[in-house]
């Protein structure tokens, strides 16, 4: 009777972590399977063969890749439980959109600052502040960017957010006097269960940063 749920992931991927949330929030029993990135297990090859990259959702047999089409695609399968997309198609659109502007726009800046030094690094800083701006703007005085509710943007979005402020891995990277709103937007959001079992421990996020930093 029971649906078969596989997540091919790598464990500090914060497109990952989506997914997690996503399944967390609906209540969905699922199993993860770890993938080593620089030998990727069959199964992986088989189920993404355009991409070969994780997250790669199986629902049945089935693959689902890219995130937020995944995350999507558990809001439609399993609708009954915790909706992330609002009913209303332009309050759905909108969330659409503020969904790809931090896969497009914050995460690319967040990549080039996690890969660069120097000026790049401070530019694509600079940049990833100027995203959170305008998505402070979006968020406003509501409690969730879904309004009231936990959604489609927020489980988009809180991944990489508690990369650079949760675990402060950077220092003071994010002013909470500059960024109150959505500073205290993240707080709530990691305050859900679905949020805080779906990250991995601060502990081996810091070492794994600091392997990297040492061997860059």
């Amino acid at each position: 009777m029971g649906d078969e749920v596989i997540l091919l992931n790598f464990w500090l991927s914060p497109y990952g972590i989506r997914v997690r949330i996503a399944l967390e929030e609906k209540g969905i029993k699922y199993e993860i399977r770890e993938e080593d990135l620089r030998n990727k297990s069959p199964l992986l090859l088989q189920m993404n063969p355009v991409h070969k990259k994780i997250p790669v959702l199986i629902h049945n047999g089935k693959p689902i890749c890219e995130s937020l089409i995944a995350v999507e695609y558990i809001d439609e399968v399993w609708k009954d439980q915790s909706p992330l997309l609002p009913s209303n198609p332009y309050q759905r659109a909108q969330a659409r959109f503020w969904a790809n502007y931090v896969d497009t726009e914050l995460y690319k800046h967040a990549l080039r600052f996690w890969t660069t030094e120097g000026e790049e690094r401070e530019g694509a800083r600079q940049e990833f502040l100027e995203c959170l701006k305008s998505l402070e703007e979006q968020l406003g005085d509501e409690p969730y960017f879904g309004g009231n509710n936990f959604g489609f943007v927020d489980v988009a979005l809180v991944p990489l957010f508690c990369y650079f402020y949760t675990f402060s891995l950077y220092g003071n990277f994010i002013s909470e006097a500059q960024y109150p709103k959505i500073i205290s937007w993240a707080k709530r959001c990691t305050q859900k269960e679905s949020v805080s079992k779906s990250f991995p421990p601060e502990q081996m996020v810091k070492e794994y940063a600091s392997k990297k930093r040492h061997k860059g």
